[in-house]
């Protein structure tokens, strides 16, 4: 922690580049940044210091490329703990949460990194003080090692909470007001049953994606490149019986003219401009990553520019192939197995029209 210039530069000298910069008390990543080399340091620390009311930065080692990961807790006034919900970020560290694609539940953690990071997020719950009501911790996961690290711990109902009670059902925000006027978990009625108490951990059987929704068309000379300092004006939330199911789902839901992920005649097909997207994030890279795939670049090597997981990549490359693999037909002959397989991958009437007509 610096509160001032010259303490700003101690640490820097320190830790080494690249590192990130992240004012006290401000929303949103507003005033923070990554200082990649030390000729940008000195103007950066110095936004930083001015965008923070307390006069305060947070100086610290940039992670970029790690995996990022949230978890949602409550806790009662008999020390009582539950996690309501994890959730997973497609987008690697660098990339604001809300601004990131997430997902809950999180899909590729292990179950001896789940209970770290659950055994780690309690942990600091009950140290930062004795008081009842929500709170969000984030981790970074090092997908060479799987080392853990705990980012940031907001010890509130926060923009996740709102996510994390949509995906599960529990509300989240009345349960936490009532346990900071005295109430306790076993005290208060489950929302959903109506038989049992809200002493409970909910879980899915299905998936939640959210997609932050840009508006950049409304500020003009705006930086489109995606990075610490949140950019995002809304959200969408896709739910499915599987990953892709609910990402189709909310990439039609965006209302910028997509009718899905691909399929829809609105495909970059300029190689240069799509590998720079996956370079340099922007509000379009989710649709670049699938541009690629289709012009057949590896999945090896998106990942590498990405750092986007695996996992995620490959789910992308099957709707590649079911869109390759709808070309073979017409109207008359698909077969009914194959479009009930479409449509369980969310494939939209209006993507599987326009492969046809197009063949």
């Amino acid at each position: 922690i610096a509160n001032s210039f010259l303490e700003g530069k101690e640490a820097a000298q320190k830790i080494g580049f690249p590192l990130v910069i992240r004012p006290s008390y401000t929303l949103g990543g507003s005033g923070g940044g990554f200082v990649h080399k030390k000729e940008e340091f000195d103007a950066a620390l110095s936004r930083g210091l001015q965008a923070s009311p307390t006069h305060e930065v947070l100086v610290e080692k940039a992670v970029i490329g790690w995996k990022e990961f949230e978890l949602e807790l409550l806790r009662d006034n008999r020390d009582n703990v539950i996690i309501i919900c994890s959730i997973e970020n497609f987008d690697p560290m660098g990339i604001h949460t809300g601004d990131s694609i997430t997902v809950a539940p999180a899909m590729t953690l292990s179950d001896r990194a789940y209970q770290e990071m659950r055994n780690q997020a309690i942990k600091m719950m009950r140290a930062i003080g004795n008081f009842a009501g929500g709170c969000n911790v984030q981790f970074s996961v090092n997908p060479a090692n799987d080392d853990i690290i705990a980012i940031e711990i907001n010890p509130r109902v926060s923009r996740s909470s709102a996510l994390a009670s949509k995906a599960t059902g529990y509300p989240i925000a009345k349960i936490a007001a009532k346990l900071a006027i005295g109430f306790n978990l076993d005290e208060l009625q489950n929302q959903i049953t109506k038989t049992t108490s809200a002493y409970f951990e909910p879980t899915l059987d299905y998936v939640i994606v959210k997609i932050p929704r840009w508006n950049f068309d409304k500020f003009k000379g705006a930086n489109k490149e995606l990075g610490l300092q949140m950019k995002s004006v809304g959200e969408v939330m896709g739910i499915g019986r599987s990953f892709i199911e609910a990402l189709q789902k909310a990439c039609q839901s965006l209302e910028i003219g997509r009718a899905g992920l691909g399929a829809d005649g609105r495909q970059s097909r300029n190689l240069d401009e799509i590998m720079h997207s996956l370079e340099h994030p922007s509000w379009d890279r989710l649709f670049h990553v699938y541009d690629a795939l289709s012009l057949g670049v590896p999945i090896e090597s998106v990942r590498k520019v990405t750092k986007i997981d695996r996992w995620f990549l490959n789910q992308i490359q099957e709707v590649v192939n079911l869109e390759v693999e709808l070309r073979r037909y017409s109207l008359n002959n698909i077969p009914k197995d194959f479009f009930y397989t479409l449509k369980q991958k969310g494939f939209s009437d209006a993507q599987i029209a326009y492969v046809l007509q197009h063949v």
